[in-house]
Formats: structure tokens, sequence, C-alpha cells
């Protein structure tokens, strides 16, 4: 079966992939690595005879692979062009459920105010807490000034 398996595997990534990478993985089934497309299947045998199992996923940024996002079971009888159209599908389905959304906005529960209420007609509106750092600045300046000008009394 793993021969079988392994021949499978390298006509499927032939017709899916131009630049792929076949290998067996521990469990005993193939694995067909497209890095360029960020994607892999596995193919392994399943509990029916002439069946296998097929599985598809992503490739994270460092190489690893994800887990998988989708699988079906398909007989082995049903020919490279079957097994591709399925192939298919199931990239298909983890492309879309690892498409990038939109970028996640933080907005706050009170509506934005507009620019004229903003800038008061130009002018910008210095709040209580920036005036207490300001006056809590110049007192510490005035401190060391004036401890400066004692020193040289």
């Amino acid at each position: 079966m793993s021969a079988q398996l392994r021949e499978t595997a390298t006509e499927l990534a032939d017709v899916l992939w131009r630049e792929h990478t076949v290998y067996r993985d521990r469990a005993g089934g193939v694995v067909i690595r497209g890095d360029h497309v960020q994607r892999w299947i596995s193919l392994a045998p399943s509990g029916g005879r002439d069946e296998i199992l097929l599985r598809a996923g992503r490739i994270l940024d460092g190489g690893t692979t994800a887990p998988a996002r989708s699988e079906a079971v398909v007989g082995l009888t049903a020919g490279t062009a079957a097994l591709a159209a399925t192939c298919r599908r199931l990239l298909a389905e983890a492309a879309v459920d690892t498409a990038p959304s939109a970028p996640a906005t933080r907005r706050s529960a009170r509506p934005e105010r507009s620019v004229e209420t903003r800038n008061r007609g130009g002018r910008r509106h210095t709040s209580v807490g920036s005036w207490v750092v300001l006056l809590c600045v110049i007192a510490v300046v005035g401190l060391y000034v004036h401890n400066v000008a004692l020193a040289y009394r």
C-alpha cells in the first residue's frame, strides 16, 4: 500500500504544482509540500479498502506545518484527475479558512467627533492633565534654579 500511495502522490503532485516536495511522514502516509503556495497535502491509508484519507493544510512562516484544515476520504481507484479535483477543493477550503481578513481596528463606544469640534476653530485644546504636568515641570525647574542661586551666594 505504501508503494502505491507514494506513486499516487508523485503523480498527483505533478498535476497540482510544478514545484513540490514529496516525502513519507511518520505515520506511514505521504506528504506533498508546495512551499511556493504555502500549502501541504497528506495522503494516508484509510480504514476502508483502497481508500485514502486526503488532508490539506497550510505551511506557517517558519516552515512548519499547521494542522489540517480540511480532509476527505477518496478511493484510490478514482484516478489522478478525481484525486486532483478533491485536492483542489480541499486546498480552496484551506485558503478560505486562512484568508487575511480586514485588519481589526479598535473603535471606542462613543461616536467620532468632527474635525471642527476637535480643533475648536483651529486652536488646540490643552487638557487639564497636560496643564498639571506643565506646572510640575516649571516647579521642578524653579526649585533647581533657586537651589543653584543659593549655592553661589
